[in-house]
């Protein structure tokens, strides 16, 4: 996949541990908006998260957006987009160097929905499923900026909204 960012705070050193993980991120448009989920603080972060293991990217792309947003993926629609890097101490891990894969990948979603099965830090954060233009997510996003994802999700939908990432 190709790389489409690196974020790297170079907080860390090479002779630290290494923890690494591989996420999956929708970008699911609909009437000019975006589907994001939305924190009790106001904050927009891209439907999607952890590949389980065993599991391929599709099918943890499937299961993410319907846990955390109730839209079922339509499978045949999914169409890669590219990868950001992100690499830092780890904040819940101190001395251990944090990289994180994220692969996003374009996706239509059909009609109906079904209830969310967000998790319980999900919920205590207020986290709820909204539809948004990608402008108003990059300036409130801009405004917060409180976790590093906010940092990688805005960056995206700053991709996306200069039109350096488009859909086929």
């Amino acid at each position: 996949m190709k790389r489409l960012l690196t974020l790297d705070l170079k907080d860390y050193t090479d002779e630290m541990p290494v923890f690494e993980k591989h996420t999956v991120r929708a970008i699911i448009l609909r009437d000019g908006k975006m589907s994001m989920q939305l924190s009790g603080i106001g904050e927009y972060k891209i439907p999607g998260g952890g590949v389980e293991g065993g599991e391929d990217c599709a099918v943890a792309l499937e299961r993410e957006v319907r846990e955390e947003t109730g839209l079922l993926i339509i499978p045949e629609s999914i169409e890669e987009i590219g990868e950001i890097l992100e690499m830092r101490e780890d904040v819940f891990n101190r001395g251990v160097k944090y990289i994180c894969h994220s692969y996003f990948y374009f996706c239509d979603v059909f009609p109906e929905t079904v209830s969310t099965q967000m998790t319980e830090s999900e919920v205590a954060k207020g986290f709820h499923p909204v539809w948004e233009y990608p402008e108003v997510i990059c300036r409130v996003n801009d405004a917060i900026q409180t976790q590093a994802w906010q940092k990688r999700d805005t960056e995206f939908v700053r991709l996306f909204l200069d039109g350096k990432i488009k859909r086929r």
